[in-house]
């Protein structure tokens, strides 16, 4: 399991915080640090596509859970 120490300064909402780290790709963490996985936004023909990756730390991988049109969906889904 992956834990930053540094989480604490990044907004929580519904026990998910994201840290930016730059202008297309967001870190998602549970509120004590332990990293769930990733945002990453590309864009397409239709607009801003917002793609979250999980990460599975035992596989070494990500696994991709879907595309959503706004950031907030895609955060969203690392809830459950």
């Amino acid at each position: 399991m992956t834990t930053l120490d540094f989480v604490g300064a990044a907004p929580v909402r519904h026990n998910v915080a994201s840290i930016r780290l730059h202008e297309d790709l967001w870190r998602v963490t549970r509120a004590d640090g332990e990293v769930l996985g990733y945002v990453e936004r590309h864009t397409t023909a239709a607009g801003a596509r917002f793609t979250a990756k999980r990460m599975l730390p035992r596989q070494r991988r990500f696994l991709p859970i879907g595309d959503f049109w706004s950031v907030d969906d895609a955060l969203d889904c690392f809830r459950f």
